[in-house]
């Protein structure tokens, strides 16, 4: 998945405890191999993520609120017309040197940054390039406590 980096950074300030997403996975924890977009542009963190919580946009909205007074309201314009949207508890985050979006594109024969999430069991290429991207020694690691 894709995040833009001023989002990111709340992660590191312990401000972000959640990603909020139209659509996702139900009931399962994930492994999110983090590409920031630009101006970064670099496939270079991986992020454990708790089961996501469903529910009616409005729930969802004071989840955000109460993880980050003065975000319910951008949550909830971003899910309003959806039945259910999503709440995912982030847990944890590793960073590393990462890869930059040419070394990918070079790698892969051609690289665009996902819209939403990819499911890497169905692109062992792009998961193996993943992998070894978090095979390197980490830069910096962070625990993260989620209120709901």
């Amino acid at each position: 998945m894709a995040l833009k980096p001023e989002f990111y950074e709340l992660i590191w300030q312990g401000r972000k405890t959640h990603e909020f997403r139209r659509r996702f996975l139900c009931d399962c924890p994930v492994r999110w191999f983090l590409y920031l977009t630009a101006p970064v542009s670099r496939l270079m963190a991986v992020i454990g993520l708790g089961p996501a919580i469903a529910d009616v946009p409005e729930r969802i909205a004071a989840i955000a609120e109460a993880a980050r007074p003065g975000n319910g309201a951008s949550v909830l314009a971003y899910v309003r017309c959806l039945d259910r949207a999503f709440a995912i508890p982030i847990l944890d985050v590793t960073e590393y040197p990462g890869l930059p979006a040419g070394d990918l594109q070079a790698e892969l024969g051609g690289f665009h940054p996902p819209q939403g999430y990819v499911r890497l069991a169905q692109d062992p290429v792009l998961l193996a390039v993943c992998e070894r991207m978090a095979s390197a020694g980490p830069v910096r690691e962070l625990s993260v406590h989620p209120r709901q």
